[in-house]
């Protein structure tokens, strides 16, 4: 149950990516930030240092060639280009400030979008250089359709456009329950949403932190019985899935809360997620140790698996699973939160409607979105396991058309590539994106 921060180590290094921000929806502002000349003019120098033309030595600071030697570098960009054909030029820049952009570097055959970041002081070397993705050039609906079906194991995705009802952009098994790992905080999150716009609760009120659970997340650290607030709790829930935040906040709404807003929400099938478990008890249903306990919940009903927590809560709790137990292997798939991309949709637009505004900004913290669509707004929660990832978005044009952007791949005999996820997502954003 992890959370999602993503970046493609290619050419990397020593980049500090920055976590993107964004308020809850508002409208568009145009950029007022411009790059200095000498970050523009190491960008106009990035074709001939991947075409293996440039000036490697004059181009990065010291630090960065001590991590990516010539002869690396000269090889990844050797690798592009087979791939990829040789650079053409720069097709979009975006500066973040006067020295860091996003740039879209054009290939022969595809297009990359590469962040970069230069030193202020004279000579202003690169010292930061990432590409996040690679996207081919005819990319679209069917090209992307065809790659999430070549993904061994089962994926599913959909593209909805919200407003009057949700009207599916682009779908692959959109009806298809996949699990969902951490993911299923935004139920969390939304009946949090609801106690308070009801005014039973409020953001600011105080619980205390209750039984740890496993990393993800920092608060498994800190002194039992620390007096959190729940608006705390949910903003390390989804920023960085925060386990031991995301129990407690569970616990303090009430399971029974939970369980009914996985159908409020607008579940298809609510009966294969409930009861909602909290984080600690999927890792110890999931334990070797526990193995009978993971078939009973497998072969039971909602009720049946209420009933098996009640009975075994004592052997559940005496349980200490550690994260060490899931290798790079999968273990125990079933033992999981479930919801098909449509489900998703609709717990997205059930916040966009009525989570409201601070629900939106603690979705908009880590949005997790390619850093040249320019989207108003962007929310996101997204969990990962061995064989397992899953992510959601929620999204305002500039435009100001919502969509809701969500997907899922699982295997049960492997590990799942989180950038080859993430690069297909992403491809996805940017057909929506304007």
């Amino acid at each position: 149950m992890r959370t999602l921060i993503f970046a493609v180590a290619l050419l990397t290094m020593p980049f500090a990516a920055q976590a993107q921000t964004a308020a809850p929806p508002a409208p568009a502002q145009p950029t007022t930030v411009q790059a200095a000349p000498e970050l523009t003019r190491r960008i106009d120098s990035l074709p001939a240092l991947i075409n293996g033309t440039g000036d490697f030595e004059g181009a990065f600071d010291a630090s960065f060639k001590a991590q990516v030697p010539k002869a690396q570098f000269d090889a990844l960009g050797a690798q592009l280009r087979a791939q990829h054909g040789k650079v053409v030029g720069i097709e979009q820049v975006n500066p973040r400030t006067p020295h860091q952009a996003v740039v879209r570097v054009g290939f022969e055959k595809s297009v990359a979008t590469i962040q970069i970041v230069v030193d202020p002081a004279p000579p202003h070397p690169i010292t930061g250089l990432l590409i996040s993705q690679v996207e081919p050039r005819s990319d679209g609906f069917a090209q992307i359709e065809a790659d999430f079906r070549a993904l061994p194991g089962s994926a599913a995705y959909g593209i909805y456009r919200l407003g009057d009802g949700r009207t599916p952009v682009a779908e692959y098994r959109g009806e298809a329950a996949m699990p969902l790992g951490s993911a299923f905080k935004l139920w969390v999150l939304a009946e949090a949403a609801r106690q308070v716009q009801a005014g039973t609760r409020k953001w600011s009120d105080v619980v205390k932190l209750d039984t740890r659970s496993l990393p993800s997340g920092i608060t498994q650290n800190w002194p039992s019985g620390a007096p959190v607030t729940l608006h705390s709790l949910a903003t390390l829930m989804i920023s960085i899935s925060d386990n031991t935040a995301t129990d407690t906040l569970l616990r303090a709404l009430g399971r029974d809360a939970v369980d009914a807003m996985v159908a409020r929400a607008g579940a298809s099938d609510p009966g294969v997620t409930l009861p909602v478990l909290t984080t600690i008890e999927a890792f110890q249903l999931k334990s070797p140790t526990n193995a009978d306990l993971a078939a009973a919940w497998r072969a039971a009903g909602p009720d049946g698996r209420r009933k098996l927590l009640r009975d075994h809560a004592a052997r559940l709790a005496a349980s200490k699973p550690d994260a060490a137990m899931f290798g790079a292997k999968p273990l125990a798939l079933d033992v999981e939160w479930f919801a098909s991309p449509r489900d998703q949709a609709a717990l997205l637009d059930w916040l966009r409607t009525r989570g409201g505004a601070e629900a939106l900004a603690i979705m908009a913290v880590n949005p997790q979105t390619p850093g040249d669509t320019g989207f108003a707004y962007a929310g996101f929660k997204g969990g990962s396991e061995p064989g397992v990832i899953y992510g959601s978005w929620l999204v305002r044009t500039r435009a100001g058309q919502w969509y809701a952007i969500t997907g899922g791949w699982t295997r049960p005999d492997a590990g799942v590539e989180t950038l080859t996820f993430m690069t297909l997502m992403q491809r996805l954003m940017r057909q929506v994106a304007d």
